[in-house]
């Protein structure tokens, strides 16, 4: 029996709407590229870094999806964050904008700054100093600030920076973290607009949250012109390619 050709270009346009299938499933439902545009995250992850974040982490709400549209309330197959996930979320007053922060509250947890240091549930989250650290923000001079090592109360140790124990956000308010909400903050304490700041962040809805950040794929410290394409090889952090996400 005689079989019948198909048209290379048919065949062609079927290639490319199967790859962008598997291209739009995968960052719905199991990787999502974004980038770092600001110092917030310090030292853990800097600006031109570019990660992946793990969609699957904590379910699948509406801003799982492509231009996040109205399907459902909620999350489906969800599950709250682990204290000190790095996750990418939704900013609550204004969901076109995306956050990436260190999660130190869930639900019920009570959480304040005092004197600098962080208090989650009334007890004083231990830290220790690492020695100094010089932060580039962006467009701004480089500073030297102080590198500690927090330890949450799960056991998770990651390095926080601090100007001093005596900045806008070193005295709080206890924060009690509502039902469905996390709070967020930054590991570059003092240069963080977070969940301290009810105003601009506040408290995060679970709802919001994309996923949790996993690697860094790529990382450039593009300060010089785009045109010196010479000087690209040497902008590529090549040290923090591939490296997890703690």
């Amino acid at each position: 029996m005689a079989t019948r050709k198909s048209s290379p270009l048919l065949e062609n346009i079927q290639t490319i709407v199967y790859a962008g299938l598997i291209a739009l499933g995968i960052r719905t439902f199991a990787f999502e590229p974004f980038n770092i545009p600001s110092g917030s995250m310090i030292p853990t992850l800097l600006i031109g870094d570019y990660l992946f974040v793990a969609k699957y982490s904590y379910g699948y709400s509406r801003f799982s999806f492509p231009f996040s549209p109205p399907l459902f309330n909620g999350r489906i197959f969800g599950s709250l964050p682990r204290r000190g996930d790095v996750a990418v979320f939704r900013l609550p007053r204004d969901t076109s904008i995306d956050y990436v922060k260190r999660i130190v509250g869930l639900p019920g947890d009570r959480i304040q700054m005092t004197g600098g240091q962080l208090y989650i549930n009334g007890t004083v989250v231990k830290r220790e100093p690492v020695g100094t650290y010089l932060a580039q923000g962006e467009d701004e001079p480089a500073m030297e600030l102080k590198e500690y090592r927090e330890t949450l109360p799960n056991g998770v140790q990651h390095d926080i920076l601090k100007a001093s124990d005596n900045e806008r956000l070193d005295n709080t308010q206890e924060y009690v973290v509502p039902p469905g909400h996390v709070f967020a903050m930054g590991d570059n304490r003092d240069n963080s607009e977070d969940s301290r700041v009810l105003d601009a962040v506040g408290f995060v809805p679970v709802e919001n949250l994309i996923g949790r950040a996993e690697f860094i794929f790529f990382s450039v410290d593009a300060r010089d012109p785009w045109w010196q394409v010479w000087d690209w090889p040497l902008e590529i952090r090549w040290s923090r390619l591939f490296t997890g996400i703690h």
